[in-house]
């Protein structure tokens, strides 16, 4: 398992949420949305500073991560953060 984010996506992120070299996005699991993995969840993002265990891969000095006890909605599949088909942001896609 991975997580993929893309330079583009980054910086997107980066103009965004106003963040900073070194900063933290954690990825989570939520209740709601239009998940492809599990019906009825999906993910959502959010700066937040952590050190527990995790995956995690830095792009543009930006740390994208998940916790341990969520990484059961990947299915042992990756992570790609891209830019969704509509061109409205960015999105998730597991595969």
């Amino acid at each position: 398992m991975r997580i993929i984010v893309d330079s583009t996506v980054a910086r997107w992120y980066i103009d965004e949420m106003e963040l900073q070299p070194g900063d933290q996005l954690h990825i989570f699991v939520r209740l709601g949305g239009c998940g492809s993995v599990v019906p009825g969840m999906s993910l959502g993002i959010m700066k937040e500073k952590s050190s527990a265990p995790r995956i995690q891969v830095v792009s543009e000095g930006i740390e994208f991560y998940m916790l341990q006890d969520q990484l059961w909605y990947l299915e042992n599949k990756d992570l790609y953060l891209q830019f969704d088909s509509q061109g409205d942001g960015v999105g998730f896609k597991v595969a």
